[in-house]
């Protein structure tokens, strides 16, 4: 039991330390001794959500109400979201919620109305699998980073991989789909191609087969689906309704739930490609986006020291272009302490502690908070469904004190949303024609195809004049045969496709922080 005198000290520090003077998410009403005050509101700053966030909490907890209550309030607040449902149940943003005792409980407990609704949703799939607008991306713009820890590759593989694009991004043959990289990589390690090989120094025969037999497993396991045009252009998650309300952009994953290195990467794609693409812009008093990255831990699973680093320097630059970006995962030891440092905003539901390795983890978290009174090791694992110890940043950038917090329920839906609701809100939603048709325009599979059939067979004499004749001619030095590029830039294959708006060839592609394409579409 808590000393009276201490509890009030410890509520006025909450309440002066939670109050903010402009916009905020709510997340529900302080608690002390085991008992939720509603005169002590724990929110968020709409200005400092780009500061960015980490939310954690062992395995039914409560982390995906939390999501939910959120992105809500940012809706409303007119602040796009994205968010990626793993297991299915976010959808319920769409439809209303439904009530009873226990939300209306919950609504007096914590001092805040609860009213059921649902919120403008969109609703994305990956490469088109299960119900959404599909999300694809081309091989040029996902880079050789992205694509090496999806194929697993080792350091020196990957090193070989980008050699490989540079390769093609040099020589003007655009890697849209996983067949046109099989092509090159092919063509590279054939005969024909032991010149251009060479040329790359540093790429051997022996790697260069070891990563075309990957990608072909890749491949066999259906993975050409995520890969192709038309690419997804990821300023479409910046959209609001016509009355102001941020739209919500679900990414269904749960087709994909057994290919957990696949999704995390394509999450950390459409992060790097915001990043790429967003101008700069300062202080701003919303964000222009909240990034909900769910399952965190799988993005850093086996991932280099060069990829983590690239990780944290996208998490640090991107809030100055008015992204937040939120880590969703079970515990905090699940993000390395280079991008923990970043995550000023913290809501951390109950810890598990049955293993040394639990106990560790619960250590480390607690190291994490600021000073305070609660007694950390015993709240966070006793803590109740839908309850969580926050800290977050004042509008100052300062710390708020530690909040023992019950979160407010979600006005809309806590299950999957119907399916016939889902099926509705994509076949009407304005992209849904827009990415819906797969494109297979000529790249560097059509062009090395049309190469191999021009070349002449062992058997032809490509010249028809008599040999004698041939050879009372002066005697010339031989002419060297065109390498690929001179053949490839000589084509009025190459004319057209350079014609073509929206494809970068002739010059080298520009790569950024995770090797992915630079240009603009």
């Amino acid at each position: 039991m808590t000393d009276p005198a201490a509890a009030m000290t410890q509520l006025d520090e909450i309440v002066s330390g939670y109050a903010f003077e402009g916009g905020v998410i709510k997340l529900g009403a302080a608690v002390l001794d085991g008992e939720a005050h509603p005169d002590a509101p724990v929110q968020v700053p709409l200005n400092v959500l780009n500061r960015h966030g980490l939310v954690a909490g062992a395995t039914g907890t409560g982390k995906t109400k939390t999501l939910q209550l959120m992105a809500e309030q940012l809706s409303d607040a007119g602040v796009p979201v994205f968010l990626a449902d793993i297991k299915g149940d976010l959808s319920g943003l769409a439809s209303a919620g439904e009530g009873g005792d226990k939300i209306t409980q919950r609504a007096t407990s914590v001092g805040m109305p609860w009213e059921g609704r649902g919120y403008p949703t969109e609703f994305f799939s990956l490469g088109g699998l299960g119900s959404g607008i599909p999300v694809r991306a081309t091989i040029t713009s996902f880079g050789p980073v992205l694509l090496s820890k999806v194929l697993g590759l080792n350091a020196t593989q990957e090193s070989s991989l980008g050699l490989i694009f540079h390769y093609a991004d040099k020589n003007g043959l655009a890697l849209l789909d996983l067949k046109d990289l099989r092509a090159v990589i092919t063509h590279l390690t054939s005969d024909e191609g032991k010149a251009d090989l060479k040329s790359l120094g540093g790429l051997s025969s022996a790697t260069a087969g070891v990563i075309l037999r990957n990608l072909i497993t890749f491949e066999d396991q259906g993975a050409d689906r995520f890969f192709g045009e038309p690419e997804f252009d990821t300023t479409d998650f910046l959209r609001t309704t016509a009355d102001g309300k941020g739209v919500i952009s679900c990414l269904e994953l749960p087709q994909v739930q057994d290919r957990p290195q696949l999704f995390s990467t394509f999450l950390m794609w459409l992060l790097a490609d915001l990043f790429h693409d967003l101008p700069e812009e300062g202080d701003l008093d919303q964000p222009k986006l909240v990034f909900f990255f769910d399952e965190a831990h799988l993005l850093f699973d086996d991932a280099s020291k060069p990829f983590q680093d690239a990780i944290e320097q996208t998490v640090r630059l991107i809030r100055s272009k008015g992204v937040g970006v939120f880590f969703v995962t079970q515990s905090p030891k699940d993000v390395p302490a280079d991008v923990l440092a970043q995550l000023g905003n913290r809501v951390q539901h109950a810890l598990r502690a049955f293993t040394p390795d639990d106990a560790k983890a619960l250590k480390q978290a607690i190291d994490t908070y600021p000073h305070t009174q609660y007694d950390l090791k015993k709240l966070l694992t006793s803590l109740g469904i839908g309850e969580a110890v926050v800290t977050v940043l004042s509008e100052k950038g300062v710390p708020t004190p530690v909040a023992w917090t019950r979160m407010k329920a979600p006005n809309s839906l806590m299950d999957p949303s119907p399916q016939a609701t889902v099926d509705e809100i994509i076949a009407r939603s304005p992209l849904a024609q827009k990415y819906a048709e797969v494109a297979d325009r000529e790249s560097a599979y059509e062009l090395l195809a049309k190469r191999l059939e021009a070349a002449p067979t062992p058997e032809e004499d490509p010249d028809p004049e008599p040999r004698t004749a041939r050879e009372s001619e002066p005697t010339r030095p031989p002419k060297e045969d065109p390498g690929l590029v001179e053949q490839v830039v000589s084509s009025g294959v190459f004319r057209s496709m350079l014609r073509s708006a929206g494809t970068v060839i002739g010059r080298e592609i520009t790569r950024s922080i995770f090797g992915t394409s630079r240009r603009r579409r």
